[in-house]
């Protein structure tokens, strides 16, 4: 079973200086992950400080496309 916050935490270990954005975009990569899995691991792993509030809906549409 594919498991975006395994994914997540694996890549954080190997690239320590990427952001939590970046990092959970590579994690969901090619992955085919549904919006509700997205969403729910989006606002668990990635920090606020990485994203605007504002752009978040935009910023969710754009994750769904990789």
């Amino acid at each position: 079973m594919k498991s975006v916050q395994r994914r997540f935490k694996n890549l954080e270990t190997k690239n320590k200086y990427w952001s939590s954005h970046t990092i959970f975009a590579e994690a969901i990569a090619g992955q085919n992950f549904n919006k509700t899995i997205l969403k729910r691991n989006f606002n668990k792993l990635v920090d606020v400080d990485d994203y605007s509030i504002e752009d978040k809906k935009e910023v969710l549409r754009y994750l769904e496309t990789i």
